[in-house]
């Protein structure tokens, strides 16, 4: 058994918890829209076709707000294809998943959906094959009250009311020589400062989200985010970051430790956009939309789409339909502690993404839809954290990891909410082998009580949900947290996450 301590103290605080934290993230690839959150004639589908048993797994999940369509996909999307009447919509091919779209899923589609679950739309301009007019035609027609052409045309499609989007994406991984229209920083950087500029005309309460690196592994980083923001500094608001992890060659220590390149990756992304904005002379503060983030098991994508045939074009057929182990669960309940450790800079986050195609939520055509492991701790992060982040000071013993070096075996993340009182701990243990007894000072709280310890754990670490057996995994009551003089105590399996919230004394 292990040992490990942790104190937070409310005096000690990073930052309010951003219901933007989470977020997620619909594209035009796969499954995730169709027989994903639309499917006509399924038994649990409305009259718009959309799937109920879907929505009502997405409320659970608690995501506020969805980035739309894309990903590679919007790089080449005519967001015209996908408004109007349904039996006019062109078929397209979609160069970046090389498959068919229907565009009988589009934007009124998207806007309604998001709706009706209380989600805060996010959109993406493309910036691959399209630029400035096109993107103010999209602002006009989405947002626009009425009285002018594409307002107008927007009523004339069954939607007299603007759909409001506040949130908007500067194209999608323009670093990346796989997107449709890449480019070089400096030409990325002017074109979307250009497209900025434009769209505040439209529109001055814009929040607009410059492309960063597509990964910390990206040859380009640093040089890339440095450079866009030369250029587009004062238009934009937030700059994106991307990063997906995955277990490589059994090395499960080293999977478990991904978070210390998330980390980092944001610490050097906080860093460069700062030192940008001193040498511009700058005083606003660029914040970070970390809107695509999960695990991602990118080397088999790979290995597959080298045996894909180049003329087969489908609609959303199925691709990446990761299956999502414990072990998978406990790095995204590490990746939501990172983003709620690093609050002070950002300020929204999506997971990529969100139904069937590397997603919490899974579906069968005309069949049932189930949790994914990932989704418990997403689920319960985004129900128990409110308030304000704490600092978490974390002693604990390292991990050695091939690939990040010494790693300590526990993380965590502390937030405290002062009208409430409710306080939640969110824990991960990442030994291999090892449980951990962890001993909480959180004194400073006045805890009174545990209202609830769950623990998300299994004797076998690559155990899955499936359609036949939904709940194999799923969080169980910790029976061991028990809290004495203000002190919780609590034992963490080996490979778990766990979260903890208490009642205290301090408001």
């Amino acid at each position: 058994m292990l040992h490990a301590s942790l104190t937070a103290d409310p005096a000690q605080t990073v930052a309010p918890v951003h219901r933007r934290t989470f977020g997620s993230f619909v594209e035009h690839m796969g499954r995730c829209v169709y027989t994903g959150l639309y499917e006509p004639g399924h038994p649990t589908a409305d009259a718009d076709g959309f799937r109920g048993d879907v929505a009502d797994l997405v409320r659970e999940l608690g995501v506020t707000t969805v980035r739309y369509p894309g990903g590679n996909f919007v790089s080449g999307y005519r967001w015209e294809d996908g408004v109007g009447p349904k039996d006019r919509r062109p078929v397209r091919r979609d160069l970046a998943w090389h498959s068919l779209e229907t565009n009988q899923f589009g934007l009124n589609e998207f806007a309604t959906w998001c709706g009706r679950l209380g989600i805060e739309p996010m959109m993406a301009v493309n910036l691959g094959t399209r630029g400035l007019q096109e993107a103010l035609d999209l602002l006009e027609y989405a947002n626009h009250p009425g009285g002018t052409h594409l307002s107008d045309l927007r009523a004339e499609h069954g939607h007299p009311d603007p759909h409001d989007i506040r949130m908007w994406c500067l194209g999608n991984e323009m670093d990346g020589p796989w997107q449709i229209g890449h480019l070089d920083a400096r030409s990325y950087g002017r074109k979307a400062a250009q497209v900025a500029r434009a769209m505040r005309m439209a529109d001055r309460d814009l929040e607009l989200v410059l492309c960063g690196s597509s990964g910390s592994g990206m040859a380009t980083f640093g040089a890339w985010e440095a450079t866009v923001l030369e250029e587009a500094y004062d238009a934009v608001d937030h700059i994106s970051l991307h990063a997906y992890y995955e277990e490589h060659d059994g090395d499960l220590a080293s999977f478990l430790g991904s978070v210390a390149d998330m980390d980092h990756f944001i610490d050097s992304v906080v860093s460069t956009a700062d030192a940008v904005g001193a040498r511009l002379r700058d005083t606003k503060r660029i914040q970070l939309s970390f809107d695509e983030w999960n695990v991602w098991y990118l080397s088999r994508h790979r290995a597959l789409a080298e045996v894909q045939p180049a003329d087969d074009w489908r609609t959303a057929p199925r691709v990446i339909e990761d299956r999502y182990n414990v072990a998978d669960a406990v790095v995204v309940g590490n990746m939501l502690i990172s983003l709620l450790r690093h609050s002070d800079r950002v300020t929204a986050a999506s997971q990529a993404q969100l139904a069937n195609v590397i997603a919490p939520i899974m579906t069968e055509p005309g069949g049932p839809a189930w949790r994914q492991t990932i989704f418990h701790p997403f689920a319960l992060t985004a129900a128990s954290a409110a308030g304000r982040v704490l600092r978490a000071e974390v002693a604990a013993p390292l991990q050695d990891t091939a690939r990040y070096g010494g790693v300590p075996v526990v993380d965590a993340a502390v937030t405290h909410d002062e009208e409430t009182g409710a306080t939640a701990l969110f824990v991960v243990n990442r030994s291999v082998d090892q449980p951990v007894a962890l001993g909480a000072d959180l004194r400073g709280l006045a805890p009174t009580g545990v209202t609830s310890a769950l623990t998300l754990a299994d004797a076998d670490v690559y155990a899955a949900n499936s359609m036949a057996d939904p709940d194999r995994v799923t969080p169980s009551p910790n029976k061991d947290a028990r809290l004495e003089g203000g002190r919780l105590g609590l034992t963490l399996p080996p490979v778990s996450w766990s979260v903890v919230t208490l009642s205290t004394g301090r408001r």
